[in-house]
């Protein structure tokens, strides 16, 4: 009886050992692009609130401080007149008792988005996002003022003043507890994406890494240093060690006699 029981809980394990695999591939196929696509989502979502949007009303207060042509208390034709004649052009009444171009009126009255505005201000500041922010055009230009804001940034940087005031901020962000190492972080990855140095592998290897008995692949940038290889008395090669997911490694100084070079 002990034997049966035992036999049929082998059975079962043996029948979920196949649907958690096929579970745990799926995962494997499906986290890589879903984690892409929430951080492309995320940096598109804070280029949005923080510096689309902020850059964009800056640019609408601009636009309406130089275009509103609001009139407080225009000459009348009778206290009630909804629309006046003021230097050849038509002006129209909105709730406040301003009078705005009827152009303006007009186009804000077919589109006055989520809610209808109510002063001259709200008219000109609608009128705005109607004609010169539209999205269409507002964000491929803001998107080429920021290119040509990070070319002079850029460029400001390679001079001495600029290096000068980088050098500056980094020291500062390194000595600010809590911040360093956050900054630290972020500024190895940067250097690591962003950085135009190029890498040149010689050969790729088979090493015993991380302990005796695990290899590990990896890819040969030099000889290593001159004091390690007098002290071994035989050659020695720096490796570097990719992680996964490929954005960093480490170097490390093996024998050359231990290394296996691979055909790849």
């Amino acid at each position: 009886m002990a034997n049966d029981i035992q036999e049929t809980a082998a059975v079962k394990r043996t029948a979920a050992r196949p649907f958690r695999r096929a579970v745990l591939r799926g995962l494997a196929v499906l986290i890589p692009p879903l984690f892409t696509i929430l951080i492309i989502v995320w940096a598109i979502n804070t280029t949005k609130s923080y510096m689309l949007e902020p850059v964009t009303d800056w640019a609408r207060d601009g636009l309406v401080w130089f275009l509103a042509d609001v009139r407080v208390d225009p000459p009348l034709p009778s206290p009630t007149a909804k629309r006046v004649e003021l230097d050849g052009r038509t002006y129209r009444r909105v709730e406040n008792d301003t009078f705005i171009p009827e152009a303006v009126y007009e186009l804000v009255q077919r589109q006055p988005g989520e809610k209808m505005p109510s002063s001259g201000e709200g008219y000109y500041r609608r009128y705005v996002d109607l004609t010169y922010l539209r999205p269409m055009f507002a964000i491929p230009f803001f998107l080429a003022v920021f290119i040509l804001l990070l070319y002079f940034l850029g460029k400001f940087m390679v001079v001495g003043i600029g290096g000068f005031f980088t050098g500056m901020f980094e020291r500062l962000m390194l000595h600010m507890p809590g911040v360093r190492s956050v900054y630290s972080a972020i500024k190895q990855v940067t250097d690591f994406v962003f950085s135009e140095k190029e890498m040149t592998f010689t050969r790729i290897v088979a090493v015993e890494f991380p302990c005796k008995g695990s290899w590990s692949v990896g890819f040969v940038t030099g000889e290593s240093l001159k004091t390690i290889r007098d002290a071994l008395d035989e050659p020695v090669l720096a490796v570097l060690i990719p992680y996964a997911p490929p954005v960093t490694g480490c170097v490390i100084t093996v024998r050359k006699s231990e290394c296996i070079d691979l055909d790849m």
